[in-house]
């Protein structure tokens, strides 16, 4: 990225003139500036010093009487999926930007770039070229706690190798632009309401083709009269039997684009002689079966009663770490599938409204966690999508770090069954290895108290990101090893250090507060009144939980 594109030219800019500008700001570059009209070409011995050259001089200096512009030169074929953000204010919380960047769709990745600037620089990736094209229009010159972004294409060189797109484009180096937006992004554009989680299925390969239609027609069909939003991940699983499908829309929404999908994997089964039963597959995040099973199987049998089907949820075993979702079969006709699909979705997407909840109720009462940057929830490969922006993560983001500042590491300690320490060690102390590298914290495992202690004790070390992904990485191992039984919730005691003072805050007055935590994450909480506060003044909360219930308390 060290081709810079100049823009907003006069007629009589010559080659010497942006020599001498270059020149003048102290900015190398090399070879010849390619001069066309109303705009030019340099290359920059490197891209930090192309930065500089965008910083120091884009909207900033005037020549032959007009303001230039200075962006990275990205081919109309790399004009993708990827950004640049500048002029960031310094002091912006992460959790801030990631919510205003998520207004516009899928972000794969966001990194700070290094500057010399007082500003931040990020680089976004966003889901689609839509995506970006829309946060580009949107963003650009949008203003900022007083400063103006600036948002420019970088290349990206995956999109190189697709085949060059055909529509009108605007001129070189920029995408089209749209006028200033003023006042907070939540004030202005509509966001998705917290109960938006997809559906995700399973369909039989060999129908995959029916549900696309002709040229697509089927598909748009299904998504015009649904309002929604489908995606077939064909790419997915080569060879495999079965392809996931992700329907984004309302609950009701979702459920009709269900039915009608089921009602074209019929006929085409008719049409082609299929004599097996095609049942209804819901892919769902295992983190939320244990809610939709219900103590002793209740609630999955009453949904069974009163839509007369037959439910089986497939094994723990067939998780693994990176495909945390379960399948959950549903056998019936089509309208009592359909039944079981609105009645299944209802328990997630309850289970999930309650995380959401008591993690906002988290943030409100302590320095927390950063949701967004964690993905506290699966991403959208896996049908979770992000939270919205709510009172609760702007009143959150106070807490959050700003630019240039790593969040303080923290030590929590977790009491894991002593039989599992083999586990999560693994042969050679492997698993704890790539546990630790995957989660960028320190993991080690204390001496057992004596010879007939029952649990151990689990010392994790770093910034809350990456206690969570240790946490919930080690409830993973434990259930997937079979140390809980398989309609049985892993639930451990977690061992947290907090500032004396905030654990009047946690109590709240009469017990209010940790009684409002315990009523809605079903964890126990425990804050010693009478505990004399450390060297550090601090005291030790102890919390017994679920995964979710447990992350409540992660505290600074």
């Amino acid at each position: 990225m060290n081709k810079l594109y100049i823009g907003n030219l006069g007629e009589n800019v010559s080659p010497l003139d942006l020599e001498s500008l270059f020149k003048d700001s102290k900015i190398p570059f090399s070879g010849q500036f390619l001069v066309k009209t109303g705009y030019a070409f340099v290359d920059c011995p490197d891209e930090s010093w192309a930065m500089k050259a965008i910083e120091a001089l884009s909207g900033k200096v005037e020549l032959h009487g007009k303001l230039i512009e200075v962006e990275h030169s990205v081919p109309k074929r790399q004009r993708s999926r990827k950004l640049q953000i500048r002029n960031i204010p310094p002091h912006l919380q992460w959790e801030v930007l990631d919510s205003l960047l998520a207004q516009y769709g899928t972000v794969e990745n966001c990194e700070q770039v290094n500057t010399d600037t007082e500003t931040a620089v990020v680089n976004v990736t966003y889901g689609n070229k839509d995506q970006a094209r829309q946060a580009i229009e949107k963003l650009n010159g949008f203003q900022l706690e007083n400063y103006s972004l600036k948002v420019a294409y970088i290349p990206d060189e995956m999109a190189a190798q697709q085949p060059p797109q055909q529509h009108p484009q605007g001129r070189r180096g920029f995408g089209q632009r749209g006028p200033p937006r003023q006042g907070s992004p939540s004030a202005t554009t509509r966001q998705k309401p917290q109960s938006d989680v997809p559906l995700r299925m399973l369909v039989p390969t060999q129908f995959v083709g029916a549900i696309i239609g002709k040229e697509g027609a089927t598909i748009r069909n299904i998504t015009k009269q649904t309002q929604s939003k489908i995606d077939i991940h064909r790419k997915e699983n080569a060879g495999a039997a079965e392809k996931p499908i992700t329907i984004h829309s309302t609950p009701e929404g979702c459920s009709t684009a269900c039915k009608i999908i089921m009602e074209i994997m019929q006929k085409e089964a008719q049409d082609t002689k299929f004599t097996e039963e095609i049942p209804l597959k819901i892919l769902a995040h295992n983190n939320f079966v244990g809610r939709l099973i219900g103590k002793e199987g209740r609630n999955l049998k009453k949904i069974e009663q009163d839509t007369d089907t037959k439910i089986t949820i497939s094994p723990l075993q067939d998780l693994t770490l990176y495909n945390p979702e379960r399948t959950i079969t549903v056998k019936g006709s089509i309208e009592t599938c359909a039944k079981a699909e609105e009645e299944i979705m209802k328990k997630i997407r309850e289970s999930y409204e309650n995380d959401i909840a008591a993690m906002n109720l988290q943030a409100h009462l302590i320095p927390g966690l950063n949701l967004n940057a964690l993905g506290l929830f699966p991403p959208s490969s896996s049908g979770i999508p992000p939270p919205a922006v709510s009172v609760a993560s702007a009143a959150a983001a106070a807490s959050y770090p700003p630019f240039g500042q790593q969040p303080e590491s923290e030590t929590v300690h977790l009491f894991i069954p002593a039989l599992a320490v083999g586990a999560i060690i693994g042969k050679q102390g492997q698993h704890i290895k790539q546990l630790s590298r995957f989660a960028g914290a320190s993991i080690k495992i204390a001496p057992a108290e004596g010879p007939d202690a029952k649990l151990r004790m689990v010392i994790i070390t770093g910034p809350p990101e990456a206690q969570f992904k240790a946490q919930g990485r080690i409830y993973g191992k434990l259930k997937e090893e079979n140390f809980f039984g398989p309609k049985e919730e892993v639930k451990l005691e977690a061992h947290i250090k907090v500032p004396s003072y905030a654990a009047g805050r946690v109590i709240g007055k009469g017990g209010k507060t940790v009684n409002e935590l315990q009523n809605l994450t079903s964890a126990e909480v425990v804050v010693p009144r009478d505990q004399t506060p450390d060297e550090n003044d601090q005291v030790v909360v102890k919390i017994t939980g679920h995964f979710y219930a447990c992350q409540v308390g992660g505290l600074q």
